[in-house]
């Protein structure tokens, strides 16, 4: 879970001037969890550095996992938010393992927030910077490799990926911070570091499932009507939840929805999302094993929010390190 700002509903809807970018950075491998240094102008222009870093505020630095070590802590983090702090079941090897695993991990690649002033021993007693956030990430061609993408167990988001052959997708998931790191200043490094990996790799469309805590759609009914009312993607960006698994998100009619209530209650995680500029699909899906609702996330690059994407830098140089 990560926590932002609060929003009204008319900033949260609010449309802005679409701009769109020309990235001219390079660099691209398969996910792996040992990845060769990138020549240093491999991601100079998405803010890289030669040391795989992708940014940094004081303490804490943004990058991607570089050992297999460092995707079990990732795990290890995710477990205990969704696990222990949320209300996913574990099964009998998630809750032997203590750690939150899937397929997928083998193949996505992890970016990471690490905090350097805080120092944890690991089984061999060495001190190690801890990790207080991470983000998995799966690039279209690594998908097509890998039996295609996470999100695909619950959209359709084929036909979106075939309507647009020219356009690069990467799905973003499995986003979590430490409590203690809630905050403006983690939140922001986290966005800052997909801002340059979107350049470095070239991504057109980011897609991605982000969740409301619940599994009953009637309670919820606030925040899915708030979303298909005001958030829906236009025609051509729409994705429909599968048949077997869509919920009806227009569950009450706009003028009955309290926004500023359905606003208040939305997860930060999607507060930031839609802040950003980003589209809802079509219907929700409830993910029983995870105990949420979820919903789909679009961002195409050209339509996020210019204003955003000018804080950070078309160059992603705002927090390069």
């Amino acid at each position: 879970m990560v926590r932002s700002g609060m929003f009204s509903p008319r900033t949260l809807v609010r449309k802005f001037t679409p701009l769109r970018f020309q990235p001219g950075a390079t660099g691209r491998w398969l996910p792996g969890f040992v990845r060769p240094v990138p020549a240093a102008s491999a991601g100079a222009d998405a803010g890289l550095k030669a040391d795989g870093s992708l940014g940094r505020i004081g303490s804490l630095e943004v990058r991607l996992a570089r050992t297999a070590r460092e995707v079990k802590k990732a795990q290890e983090l995710r477990y205990h938010v969704f696990y222990e702090e949320m209300s996913a079941i574990a099964d009998a090897q998630t809750q032997a393992s203590r750690r939150d695993i899937d397929p997928f991990d083998a193949v996505c690649d992890h970016m990471l927030v690490i905090d350097h002033a805080s120092m944890k021993r690991n089984k061999l007693g060495r001190l190690q910077p801890e990790i207080v956030g991470t983000y998995r990430l799966l690039r279209q061609e690594v998908a097509d490799m890998n039996g295609g993408f996470y999100t695909a167990g619950e959209y359709d988001i084929q036909g979106l990926i075939d309507a647009n052959p020219g356009l690069r997708f990467l799905e973003l998931g499995r986003s979590c911070v430490l409590k203690p790191y809630r905050n403006k200043r983690t939140v922001e490094l986290l966005w800052h570091g997909i801002w340059a990996y979107v350049l470095m790799h070239r991504i057109d469309v980011m897609i991605g499932c982000a969740s409301i805590e619940g599994t009953d759609p009637d309670r919820l009914a606030g925040q899915l009507s708030f979303l298909h009312h005001h958030a829906r993607a236009p025609e051509e960006w729409r994705v429909p939840a599968l048949a077997e698994r869509f919920v009806d998100m227009n569950r009450m009619p706009k003028d009955a929805i309290n926004e500023k209530a359905a606003v208040r209650e939305l997860p930060p995680l999607i507060k930031g999302y839609l802040r950003l500029g980003a589209y809802i699909g079509d219907g929700a899906v409830v993910d029983h094993q995870f105990g949420t609702t979820d919903v789909l996330i679009v961002m195409p690059v050209s339509a996020l929010n210019a204003r955003y994407v000018n804080y950070y830098g078309a160059d992603a140089s705002r927090y390069a390190s």
